[in-house]
């Protein structure tokens, strides 16, 4: 039995003598089929040909890529708490090296997903760190590719996981789709982890909002409004997104802005 994985968006399988017919994650309108059709690997070729890299952003806040890039080239982030460390959203590489680097600062005790296409090899990053949890919104239930008793579906608009860390489920993208706000980041001003629910535009000074990025199909308006309607509660200073594009100062202000030039935009 082998825990097959799609080359293409990096997300794995449950056990099974052949690779699935298909990846439900790549047939679904909002990510694609590689250009060579459906393909499939295992998790040790990848870490034949490729390594992770750590790097510190901000006080507590480290990013974790994979070079070269593999499959949609997103990133996670550790966020280090007194209360312990959330690995905040997944990469399909995980290695012995890349856990050791984690654990020398302080180890990770939960994994939180903001949406499917970084589900990735979320169970083996759980069992490397002792089994911890991994929480998944119970609206994108459907979309796990690798079921196991580790990932908890939370319901509801929030959840917290730690003092100041709290889950919001924003929706847009995929109905699950959530951001974390850690309310002590950047100096206790607020940072807000997005994924790619929102996503910082290369004109950093704005973020951008999709139901499909490599499609691109936008969302409507009233969708738009609903994700900033579920942040309004929290202080946040910065955004990170998924694909190492920050918004440095005043992002809850950023967001609101974006999302008045975004619905502008598609009212025509």
């Amino acid at each position: 039995m082998t825990f097959y994985m799609c080359t293409t968006c990096g997300c794995q399988y449950a056990a099974s003598t052949q690779p699935p017919e298909q990846c439900i994650i790549c047939e679904d309108e909002r990510q694609y089929i590689g250009a060579n059709g459906q393909e499939w690997m295992l998790l040790d070729n990848l870490r034949t040909a490729h390594t992770n890299t750590l790097t510190a952003l901000i006080p507590n806040l480290t990013s974790i890529v994979t070079e070269p890039k593999f499959g949609i080239g997103n990133r996670a982030h550790l966020v280090q708490t007194p209360f312990g460390n959330i690995l905040w959203d997944c990469i399909s590489l995980v290695d012995h090296e890349t856990v050791a680097k984690l654990e020398a600062l302080g180890g990770v005790s939960a994994i939180a997903l903001s949406h499917p296409h970084y589900y990735s090899t979320i169970v083996d990053w759980s069992r490397a760190f002792g089994g911890i949890p991994i929480y998944i919104h119970k609206a994108d239930e459907q979309w796990v590719t690798r079921p196991d008793p580790t990932i908890e579906f939370w319901e509801g608009d929030t959840k917290t996981i730690g003092d100041g860390l709290t889950l919001i489920n924003c929706a847009g993208h995929f109905e699950g789709s959530a951001v974390l706000h850690w309310r002590d980041g950047a100096n206790g001003q607020g940072v807000l982890l997005t994924g790619d629910s929102i996503l910082v535009v290369n004109d950093t000074r704005f973020v951008t909002f999709m139901r499909s990025f490599p499609n691109y199909i936008p969302l409507p308006a009233d969708k738009v409004n609903h994700i900033v309607e579920t942040i309004e509660p929290y202080a946040f200073d910065q955004v990170y997104d998924a694909f190492g594009r920050t918004v440095k100062s005043d992002g809850k202000n950023t967001v609101k802005r974006s999302a008045d030039r975004y619905i502008k935009a598609i009212s025509g």
